[in-house]
Protein backbone atom coordinates (compact mmCIF):
# COMPACT_ATOMS: atom_id res chain seq x y z
CA UNK A 1 0.00 0.00 0.00
CA UNK A 2 2.82 2.05 0.72
CA UNK A 3 4.50 1.96 -2.23
CA UNK A 4 0.91 2.13 -4.58
CA UNK A 5 -1.25 4.04 -2.67
CA UNK A 6 -1.78 6.65 -4.70
CA UNK A 7 -2.44 4.84 -7.85
CA UNK A 8 -5.41 5.90 -9.13
CA UNK A 9 -5.19 9.41 -8.38
CA UNK A 10 -1.57 9.77 -9.88
CA UNK A 11 -2.78 8.50 -13.16
CA UNK A 12 -5.89 10.67 -13.57
CA UNK A 13 -3.03 13.45 -13.00
CA UNK A 14 -0.84 12.03 -15.68
CA UNK A 15 -3.44 11.69 -17.84
CA UNK A 16 -4.82 15.48 -17.10
CA UNK A 17 -1.70 16.56 -18.01
CA UNK A 18 -1.30 15.06 -20.99
CA UNK A 19 -2.85 18.08 -23.04
CA UNK A 20 0.28 20.11 -21.95
CA UNK A 21 1.21 20.41 -25.76
CA UNK A 22 4.16 23.47 -26.86
CA UNK A 23 2.66 23.64 -30.41
CA UNK A 24 -0.30 24.76 -28.81
CA UNK A 25 -1.56 28.35 -29.45
CA UNK A 26 -0.20 30.44 -26.53
CA UNK A 27 0.12 34.37 -26.17
CA UNK A 28 2.60 36.14 -24.12
CA UNK A 29 1.74 39.41 -24.35
CA UNK A 30 -1.43 41.68 -22.22
CA UNK A 31 -2.31 38.07 -20.30
CA UNK A 32 -3.88 38.53 -16.99
CA UNK A 33 -3.99 35.71 -14.79
CA UNK A 34 -6.67 35.01 -11.83
CA UNK A 35 -5.54 33.06 -8.67
CA UNK A 36 -8.99 32.15 -6.76
CA UNK A 37 -8.26 30.34 -3.48
CA UNK A 38 -11.10 28.01 -2.94
CA UNK A 39 -9.79 26.07 0.43
CA UNK A 40 -7.56 27.69 3.31
CA UNK A 41 -6.56 25.59 5.87
CA UNK A 42 -3.27 24.79 8.25
CA UNK A 43 -1.26 23.26 5.90
CA UNK A 44 -2.50 23.38 2.10
CA UNK A 45 -4.64 25.71 0.30
CA UNK A 46 -6.45 24.69 -2.97
CA UNK A 47 -6.31 27.26 -5.76
CA UNK A 48 -7.95 27.67 -9.46
CA UNK A 49 -5.56 30.10 -12.00
CA UNK A 50 -6.83 31.15 -14.83
CA UNK A 51 -6.24 33.62 -18.43
CA UNK A 52 -7.41 35.68 -20.06
CA UNK A 53 -5.74 34.26 -23.49
CA UNK A 54 -4.20 30.66 -24.06
CA UNK A 55 -1.09 31.08 -22.36
CA UNK A 56 1.83 29.15 -20.73
CA UNK A 57 2.30 30.34 -17.18
CA UNK A 58 4.28 29.29 -14.09
CA UNK A 59 2.88 28.66 -10.57
CA UNK A 60 4.30 28.57 -7.45
CA UNK A 61 3.80 29.51 -3.47
CA UNK A 62 6.54 30.87 -1.12
CA UNK A 63 7.02 31.83 2.51
CA UNK A 64 6.38 35.72 2.67
CA UNK A 65 8.82 38.10 3.50
CA UNK A 66 8.89 41.26 5.26
CA UNK A 67 12.42 42.39 4.10
CA UNK A 68 11.42 42.15 0.21
CA UNK A 69 8.29 42.94 -2.31
CA UNK A 70 8.14 40.93 -4.87
CA UNK A 71 5.62 43.03 -6.33
CA UNK A 72 8.05 46.02 -6.37
CA UNK A 73 8.91 46.96 -10.22
CA UNK A 74 12.82 46.67 -9.82
CA UNK A 75 12.51 43.34 -7.97
CA UNK A 76 9.55 41.63 -10.27
CA UNK A 77 11.49 40.45 -13.17
CA UNK A 78 14.19 39.07 -11.13
CA UNK A 79 11.79 37.18 -8.51
CA UNK A 80 10.34 35.63 -11.98
CA UNK A 81 13.55 34.38 -13.22
CA UNK A 82 14.96 32.81 -9.96
CA UNK A 83 11.31 31.11 -9.81
CA UNK A 84 11.93 29.48 -13.04
CA UNK A 85 15.80 28.55 -12.45
CA UNK A 86 13.99 26.82 -9.21
CA UNK A 87 11.74 24.89 -11.93
CA UNK A 88 14.29 24.26 -13.88
CA UNK A 89 16.31 22.44 -11.10
CA UNK A 90 13.23 20.40 -10.45
CA UNK A 91 12.92 19.20 -13.59
CA UNK A 92 16.54 18.59 -14.41
CA UNK A 93 16.59 16.29 -11.28
CA UNK A 94 13.21 14.61 -12.37
CA UNK A 95 14.18 14.12 -16.25
CA UNK A 96 17.91 12.64 -14.84
CA UNK A 97 15.66 10.48 -12.66
CA UNK A 98 13.83 8.92 -15.70
CA UNK A 99 17.14 8.95 -18.00
CA UNK A 100 18.86 6.53 -15.51
CA UNK A 101 15.62 4.64 -15.91
CA UNK A 102 16.39 3.91 -19.32
CA UNK A 103 12.97 6.34 -20.20
CA UNK A 104 13.50 7.92 -23.36
CA UNK A 105 9.95 9.72 -24.43
CA UNK A 106 10.38 12.43 -21.39
CA UNK A 107 8.08 15.60 -21.50
CA UNK A 108 9.72 19.26 -21.87
CA UNK A 109 10.14 21.57 -19.17
CA UNK A 110 7.04 23.21 -20.91
CA UNK A 111 4.80 20.61 -20.53
CA UNK A 112 6.05 19.54 -17.42
CA UNK A 113 6.63 22.61 -15.12
CA UNK A 114 4.08 24.80 -16.94
CA UNK A 115 0.37 25.05 -16.96
CA UNK A 116 -1.84 25.81 -19.65
CA UNK A 117 -5.50 26.74 -19.32
CA UNK A 118 -7.71 26.66 -16.14
CA UNK A 119 -5.71 25.05 -13.90
CA UNK A 120 -6.47 23.72 -10.15
CA UNK A 121 -3.98 23.03 -7.91
CA UNK A 122 -3.26 21.98 -4.17
CA UNK A 123 0.18 23.47 -2.44
CA UNK A 124 0.75 20.94 0.40
CA UNK A 125 3.74 21.31 3.35
CA UNK A 126 2.85 24.55 4.44
CA UNK A 127 3.69 25.98 8.11
CA UNK A 128 0.43 26.48 10.30
CA UNK A 129 0.02 30.20 11.31
CA UNK A 130 2.61 31.95 8.45
CA UNK A 131 2.34 34.28 6.06
CA UNK A 132 2.89 33.16 2.28
CA UNK A 133 2.85 33.92 -1.42
CA UNK A 134 0.76 32.57 -4.26
CA UNK A 135 1.69 33.32 -7.34
CA UNK A 136 1.76 33.02 -11.29
CA UNK A 137 3.04 34.84 -14.26
CA UNK A 138 3.39 33.95 -17.79
CA UNK A 139 5.96 32.47 -19.46
CA UNK A 140 7.39 31.73 -23.40
CA UNK A 141 7.60 28.28 -23.50
CA UNK A 142 9.98 27.77 -26.11
CA UNK A 143 12.69 30.81 -24.52
CA UNK A 144 11.34 30.15 -21.06
CA UNK A 145 12.30 34.04 -20.60
CA UNK A 146 9.37 35.68 -18.08
CA UNK A 147 6.87 37.43 -20.11
CA UNK A 148 4.29 40.45 -18.63
CA UNK A 149 3.76 41.12 -14.76
CA UNK A 150 3.98 39.28 -11.70
CA UNK A 151 0.72 38.06 -10.38
CA UNK A 152 0.47 37.31 -6.37
CA UNK A 153 -1.67 36.49 -4.00
CA UNK A 154 -1.23 36.87 0.15
CA UNK A 155 -2.09 34.15 2.24
CA UNK A 156 -2.29 33.33 5.98
CA UNK A 157 -2.38 29.80 6.65
CA UNK A 158 -4.95 28.61 9.78
CA UNK A 159 -3.24 27.79 12.86
CA UNK A 160 -4.60 24.58 13.04
CA UNK A 161 -6.71 22.66 10.45
CA UNK A 162 -10.38 23.74 9.25
CA UNK A 163 -11.08 20.41 7.73
CA UNK A 164 -12.69 17.58 9.65
CA UNK A 165 -11.94 14.33 7.75
CA UNK A 166 -11.99 10.76 9.00
CA UNK A 167 -10.70 7.69 7.11
CA UNK A 168 -12.21 4.14 6.48
CA UNK A 169 -10.59 1.41 5.37
CA UNK A 170 -11.36 -1.32 3.34
CA UNK A 171 -9.46 -4.65 2.68
CA UNK A 172 -10.92 -7.24 -0.46
CA UNK A 173 -8.63 -9.85 -1.37
CA UNK A 174 -5.67 -8.32 -2.41
CA UNK A 175 -6.91 -5.19 -3.14
CA UNK A 176 -7.04 -1.94 -0.11
CA UNK A 177 -9.33 0.98 -0.42
CA UNK A 178 -9.31 4.66 1.68
CA UNK A 179 -12.22 6.25 2.06
CA UNK A 180 -11.72 9.82 3.23
CA UNK A 181 -14.87 10.98 4.63
CA UNK A 182 -16.48 14.29 6.03
CA UNK A 183 -18.55 15.14 8.28
CA UNK A 184 -21.96 14.13 6.47
CA UNK A 185 -20.17 10.81 5.39
CA UNK A 186 -19.11 12.00 1.62
CA UNK A 187 -15.90 11.22 -0.01
CA UNK A 188 -13.52 14.48 0.69
CA UNK A 189 -11.30 15.26 -2.53
CA UNK A 190 -9.80 18.13 -1.58
CA UNK A 191 -8.15 16.86 1.83
CA UNK A 192 -4.58 15.62 1.70
CA UNK A 193 -3.09 12.68 3.55
CA UNK A 194 -0.76 9.62 3.17
CA UNK A 195 -0.93 5.68 4.15
CA UNK A 196 1.48 2.93 5.50
CA UNK A 197 1.04 -0.65 5.36
CA UNK A 198 3.40 -3.04 7.22
CA UNK A 199 3.54 -6.55 7.48
CA UNK A 200 4.06 -7.21 11.13
CA UNK A 201 6.92 -10.15 10.49
CA UNK A 202 8.73 -7.65 8.85
CA UNK A 203 8.83 -5.61 11.46
CA UNK A 204 9.24 -8.39 13.87
CA UNK A 205 12.23 -9.68 11.84
CA UNK A 206 14.38 -6.08 11.99
CA UNK A 207 13.57 -5.86 15.48
CA UNK A 208 11.43 -2.37 15.36
CA UNK A 209 8.17 -2.18 17.35
CA UNK A 210 5.18 -1.44 15.07
CA UNK A 211 4.64 2.00 17.27
CA UNK A 212 8.19 3.39 16.73
CA UNK A 213 7.85 2.92 12.76
CA UNK A 214 4.28 4.80 12.65
CA UNK A 215 4.88 6.95 15.02
CA UNK A 216 8.57 7.57 12.88
CA UNK A 217 6.58 8.10 10.08
CA UNK A 218 4.06 10.30 11.08
CA UNK A 219 6.27 12.59 12.68
CA UNK A 220 7.92 12.76 9.24
CA UNK A 221 4.76 13.72 7.48
CA UNK A 222 3.73 16.26 10.09
CA UNK A 223 7.51 17.94 9.33
CA UNK A 224 7.93 17.16 5.09
CA UNK A 225 4.42 16.29 3.66
CA UNK A 226 5.22 17.19 0.18
CA UNK A 227 2.96 17.42 -2.63
CA UNK A 228 4.15 14.32 -4.28
CA UNK A 229 3.36 12.37 -1.20
CA UNK A 230 -0.20 13.40 -0.82
CA UNK A 231 -3.26 11.51 -1.82
CA UNK A 232 -6.92 13.10 -2.55
CA UNK A 233 -10.12 11.26 -2.62
CA UNK A 234 -10.36 7.73 -3.13
CA UNK A 235 -7.44 5.31 -3.34
CA UNK A 236 -7.03 2.05 -4.21
CA UNK A 237 -4.04 -0.21 -4.41
CA UNK A 238 -3.49 -3.85 -5.60
CA UNK A 239 -0.96 -5.77 -3.42
CA UNK A 240 -0.10 -8.74 -5.63
CA UNK A 241 3.07 -9.00 -5.69
CA UNK A 242 3.51 -7.68 -9.24
CA UNK A 243 5.70 -4.94 -10.76
CA UNK A 244 7.99 -5.16 -7.60
CA UNK A 245 5.09 -4.52 -5.10
CA UNK A 246 4.79 -5.99 -1.87
CA UNK A 247 2.32 -9.01 -1.70
CA UNK A 248 -0.21 -9.89 1.30
CA UNK A 249 0.66 -12.99 2.45
CA UNK A 250 -1.61 -15.58 4.15
CA UNK A 251 -2.44 -15.55 7.74
CA UNK A 252 0.14 -12.50 8.16
CA UNK A 253 -0.78 -9.91 10.33
CA UNK A 254 -1.15 -6.20 8.84
CA UNK A 255 -0.95 -3.15 10.06
CA UNK A 256 -2.32 0.39 7.97
CA UNK A 257 -1.79 3.93 9.28
CA UNK A 258 -3.53 6.33 7.42
CA UNK A 259 -3.01 10.25 8.10
CA UNK A 260 -4.00 13.64 7.13
CA UNK A 261 -1.60 16.03 5.88
CA UNK A 262 -2.83 19.39 7.86
CA UNK A 263 -1.00 20.29 11.18
CA UNK A 264 -1.77 17.03 13.19
CA UNK A 265 -2.68 13.95 13.70
CA UNK A 266 -5.72 14.09 15.77
CA UNK A 267 -7.15 12.04 12.27
CA UNK A 268 -4.80 9.63 12.45
CA UNK A 269 -5.68 6.27 12.34
CA UNK A 270 -3.90 2.70 12.44
CA UNK A 271 -5.68 -0.55 11.83
CA UNK A 272 -5.03 -4.09 12.43
CA UNK A 273 -5.64 -7.30 10.38
CA UNK A 274 -4.76 -10.75 9.38
CA UNK A 275 -4.99 -11.32 5.74
CA UNK A 276 -7.03 -14.79 5.17
CA UNK A 277 -6.65 -15.18 1.29
CA UNK A 278 -8.00 -13.35 -1.72
CA UNK A 279 -11.78 -14.18 -0.76
CA UNK A 280 -11.47 -12.30 2.52
CA UNK A 281 -13.08 -9.10 3.06
CA UNK A 282 -12.52 -6.49 5.88
CA UNK A 283 -14.13 -2.57 6.50
CA UNK A 284 -13.11 -0.64 9.30
CA UNK A 285 -13.98 2.66 10.84
CA UNK A 286 -12.48 5.53 12.52
CA UNK A 287 -14.06 3.63 16.01
CA UNK A 288 -11.47 0.06 14.97
CA UNK A 289 -8.75 1.96 15.10
CA UNK A 290 -6.55 0.59 17.64
CA UNK A 291 -5.47 3.66 18.77
CA UNK A 292 -2.19 2.77 19.09
CA UNK A 293 -0.41 5.79 19.24
CA UNK A 294 -2.73 7.26 21.68
CA UNK A 295 -2.44 4.60 24.33
CA UNK A 296 0.94 3.42 23.20
CA UNK A 297 -0.11 -0.01 23.08
CA UNK A 298 -0.05 -2.82 20.51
Amino acid sequence: MNKRFGYIWCLLLILSGLGCNPEARWETKDVEISIEVNTLSACFVECTFSTTKDAYFLISITEARDDYNPMDANNQKQFMTLAIDSANVDYLAWRNALLKDGEFNIAPFASHALQYGTTDHFFTGLKQNTDYWIYAFVVDPKTLAPCGRLFLTPIHTAPSSTVKVKFDYRVKGFWDYCYPLDSTGRINTHYPYAGLTHDSAELVESGTSPQEVFENWLELKREFPYQEHAFFGVTAVENDGLDGHAAFMYGHTYYTAITGLDGDISSSVVYKFVWTGDDCEFYFTDTDSTNILKKGVW
